[in-house]
């Protein structure tokens, strides 16, 4: 049943009041690797999926469980997975209903590091991702065929900022029995994809949520909204007998526990066999974050759309890339998907192009030139010589990104911190 709590309640209290065995109220950090059986019924069972228990942290874990309780209950979901990082959460809710020779269709507009795994990684084990403009809904549905499992994109893409039409897009997948995955990392505790038609959440906890820069994590989230039987012959990996599970057929197995085949699936087979689980005392550092996280995504906002004013009528910037500024179906969408604010983060154009990019990272003074959005702490980076170097210019483009694109992570600082060393670094530029 949906948490009716408002997110600010949620974050603090979904998932745990005390520790069953000493009543501690912080969420203990359970750094074991195994758990003992009861009985050899007891093991049978658990194996069996006859009952829900530990077994191994490769697969479960209880600190986990919380941090898992927690998003699914933020997001509206029925089950969620935490995973070793966000990458890994995007492979795994592909891989969860795709195989050699099916394809999934994406959205054009995504992180280079997605973009890479979709393009390359994922191409190499069979799987064909077929990359389409977001702008015309209707693309996803003419790049799709009877291989088609999934559609997946970005809530708010990084670095583009033109929020995905969640709706638009389900509603074309729900037709033919094709589920929308999201990668909401840049929007979570402001938009909700499954209130739209989102089927499965898949996001890296180690931006916002965290919120800290010190741990790498990731989370899949199932809205259990999905009716994976209507199908069957699109999605035939839940409704097929498994024979990495003794021939288990995952929406019969799982159907008396409600609708949760999607993440059992992924959970006891795919986690099970390549291990790319999170570290018990990174869940712990995660949940400290998200206690904050609707706070902190207030200050963010407010701070990104600070900035983005102070940043459109500089004489050195062309252009300004921030929901707020937006016009047109880019506005729409945002103002409809992004109800808690606009987002932490803001790209912008230099006039001078490559040079001046990196003449304006290497002079900032408070910024951190790093890798990564989501800290409290503000961030600055230049993609095209770091996260989307890897790319061609072409499919840069497509990204959002040119040679003069700079894309930042606006953090907590007082405003007048940040402005004062944004216009000190494009004096410089």
């Amino acid at each position: 049943m949906p948490d009716s709590r408002n997110n600010e309640t949620i974050v603090l209290h979904a998932g745990h009041r005390k520790d069953s065995a000493t009543n501690a109220v912080a969420v203990p950090i359970y750094q074991t690797t195994s758990y003992q059986f009861d009985s050899t019924e007891h093991a049978s069972n658990l194996f069996g999926l006859k009952e829900f228990g530990n077994i191994y942290t490769r697969i479960m874990n209880p600190t986990n469980d919380v941090l898992e309780q927690r998003l699914t209950a933020l997001e509206g979901g029925v089950g969620a997975l935490a995973v070793s990082s966000g990458q890994a959460a995007s492979m795994m809710s592909v891989m969860n209903i795709a195989r050699v020779g099916d394809n999934i269709v994406s959205s054009t507009d995504l992180y280079g590091g997605t973009w890479n795994l979709f393009a390359n990684q994922l191409k190499d084990v069979g799987i064909e991702v077929r990359f389409v403009d977001p702008e015309d809904p209707e693309n996803f549905r003419k790049a799709t065929d009877d291989k088609t499992r999934a559609y997946y994109a970005e809530t708010l893409p990084n670095p583009k900022l033109h929020v995905f039409p969640i709706k638009e897009v389900s509603d074309i997948g729900r037709e033919m029995g094709i589920p929308l995955i999201m990668d909401n990392t840049a929007a979570h505790g402001l938009c909700k994809p499954f209130e739209h038609g989102a089927a499965i959440i898949a996001s890296s906890c180690t931006k916002y949520i965290g919120g800290h820069g010190n741990s790498i994590g990731g989370i899949i989230i199932d809205s259990g909204n999905f009716d994976w039987k209507a199908h069957p012959e699109r999605q035939p990996y839940l409704n097929q007998p498994d024979p990495s599970y003794h021939g288990a057929v995952w929406t019969e197995a799982t159907a008396p526990l409600g609708p949760i085949a999607y993440i059992i699936k992924a959970r006891v087979t795919l986690l099970r066999d390549s291990g790319q689980a999170t570290s018990p005392f990174n869940a712990f550092l995660f949940l400290q974050g998200l206690e904050t996280l609707p706070l902190r995504m207030e200050r963010h906002c407010a701070n990104a759309k600070a900035v983005a004013e102070f940043l459109k009528d500089h004489p050195k910037v062309s252009r300004v890339i921030h929901p707020s500024l937006m016009e047109g179906e880019f506005r729409r969408r945002a103002d409809t998907y992004l109800m808690g604010g606009y987002g932490g983060l803001c790209g912008f154009e230099l006039k001078g192009g490559l040079e001046s990019g990196k003449k304006f990272i290497d002079a900032l003074e408070m910024f951190y030139h790093v890798a990564n959005i989501g800290d409290a702490r503000s961030l600055a980076i230049h993609p095209a010589s770091t996260t989307h170097s890897q790319l061609s210019a072409e499919v840069q483009a497509q990204t959002g990104v040119t040679e003069g694109y700079v894309r930042l992570s606006v953090g907590l600082e007082h405003i007048d911190d940040i402005k004062a060393d944004l216009s000190q670094a494009l004096d410089k530029a």
